[in-house]
C-alpha cells in the first residue's frame, strides 16, 4: 500500500484514551522501563515555587551544597526541605549524582543546563511548557518516583479513589519489586503527595498551612477532585502543552524505546507505558492533532497511514529533532509569570 500523509479530515475522531481491561493488563505487565524503587524521598513536600531553580543554581556553585551542615542557611529552608529540594532536582533530572575524589555531589544535567542554565531556554520557569517538560523528565528513565510512574505511565483508570490508587501502587511494587523494603505509610505519603502536587488532596480542607500551599504543577490541570476522596484525570488538550512539546517528547520516547527504528505507531505513542499519551493523559485526537501539526511544518517528519496504521516517521536522529522542536516551542511562546 502506498503511504499518504494524514490530513485533519481523515484523522481519528475525538475519543477518550482510557484503556480497556485487556489494555491495562498489558500495560501493567509490559517490560518495565528503568524505574528505581524509590519511595517517600520527598519528605512529604511537593515541589514548591522557586525550589528547582534555587537547587540548580546552588548546586552549580557548590556540588556538595545539599550535604553541608550549612545547607539550610544557604538554601533558606529547613533540613527536611533541603533533602526534598535535592530529591526533586535529581528526580526531575535537572541535577545528577556525580562522584569525584572528594565524594559524591550534585551537578547540572544536559537537560538542566538547557532549561535553567545562564543561557537557558526558560531559566526562571516562566513558561508553562517548562513544567510539562519537568513532569516528562520526572517520569522518564531512570525514574526515581515509583508511585508517579505507576499513576501516570501504567494506571489506566480515568477516575479513582485514594484507596484504589494506593492499592494499585502497592500491587505494582509487589509484582515488580518483591524484595523492596517498603512501609505502607510510605506508599500513602507518595499517593498523598501526587494528589497535592497535581491537584488538591482533600477538597474539604480550607485551613491555611503547610499542606495547603499550592504546587506549581497544579497548573498543569492533570487532576481534578470529584469529592468523597475520589479524583479524575483530565484527558485531552492541556494548557501550555504545545504541539512542539508533544512531538518532541514522542521523539524522545522513540529514541529510548525503539532502537534504530524510524517509525512508531500512534497507538504506541498513546498507550505504551511511559508514552506521551499516558504521561500527559492525551486523547487519540489530541495526540494526532499535535503530531500532524508538527509534521506539516518540520522537515524530515511525517505522519502516514499504511493499511490503516497511523505512524509517525522521521528521517534523522529523533533526539536531535526533539531538541529542535523544544527550542521551537520557546521561540513561539511569550513570557508568563514565574511558576517554579
Amino acid at each position: 500500500m502506498t503511504e499518504t500523509r494524514h490530513r485533519s479530515k481523515v484523522g481519528p475522531t475525538a475519543k477518550s484514551s482510557e484503556q480497556t481491561p485487556d489494555d491495562q493488563a498489558d500495560a501493567t505487565n509490559a517490560p518495565l522501563p528503568t524505574v528505581m524503587p524509590t519511595f517517600a524521598r520527598h519528605e512529604t513536600f511537593h515541589p514548591r515555587y522557586g525550589w528547582l531553580k534555587k537547587g540548580f543554581d546552588k548546586a552549580g556553585d557548590d556540588s556538595k551544597v545539599f550535604l553541608r551542615n550549612e545547607a539550610p542557611i544557604v538554601l533558606g529552608v529547613g533540613k527536611n526541605m533541603v533533602r526534598a529540594i535535592r530529591y526533586w532536582c535529581h528526580a526531575m533530572k535537572v541535577l545528577r549524582e556525580a562522584t569525584d575524589g572528594r565524594g559524591s555531589g550534585s551537578v547540572p544535567t544536559e537537560f538542566g543546563s538547557l532549561l535553567l542554565g545562564p543561557t537557558g531556554l526558560d531559566k526562571y520557569l516562566e513558561d508553562l511548557g517548562s513544567l510539562w517538560l519537568l513532569h516528562w523528565q520526572l517520569l522518564s528513565p531512570p525514574c526515581m518516583a515509583t508511585a508517579w510512574h505507576f499513576a501516570f505511565s501504567v494506571f489506566a483508570r480515568q477516575t479513582f479513589s485514594v484507596d484504589e490508587l494506593t492499592t494499585g501502587v502497592a500491587e505494582y511494587v509487589e509484582r515488580h519489586f518483591p524484595t523492596a523494603r517498603l512501609a505502607a505509610s510510605s506508599l500513602r505519603k507518595d499517593v498523598t503527595c501526587i494528589l497535592r502536587m497535581y491537584g488538591q488532596a482533600d477538597p474539604s480542607v480550607n485551613e491555611v498551612g503547610e499542606d495547603s500551599i499550592q504546587c506549581p504543577f497544579a497548573e498543569l490541570a492533570l487532576l481534578r477532585p470529584l469529592g468523597d476522596k475520589s479524583f479524575a484525570f483530565n484527558m485531552g488538550t492541556k494548557p501550555g502543552l504545545s504541539l512542539w512539546l508533544v512531538t518532541a517528547t514522542a521523539l524522545q520516547f522513540c529514541a529510548r524505546s525503539s532502537g534504530s527504528a524510524r517509525t512508531v505507531s500512534l497507538s504506541t505513542l498513546l498507550n505504551a507505558p511511559g508514552s506521551p499519551g499516558m504521561v500527559f493523559k492525551l486523547t487519540e485526537s489530541t495526540l494526532y492533532g499535535a503530531l500532524e501539526g508538527a509534521a506539516t511544518t518540520t522537515h524530515g517528519l511525517s505522519l502516514t497511514d499504511a493499511a490503516g496504521l497511523i505512524q509517525l516517521s522521521f528521517d534523522d536522529n529523533p533526539s536531535i529533532i526533539a531538541t529542535t522542536l523544544i527550542r521551537r516551542h520557546y521561540g513561539a511562546t511569550g513570557a508568563r509569570k514565574a511558576v517554579a
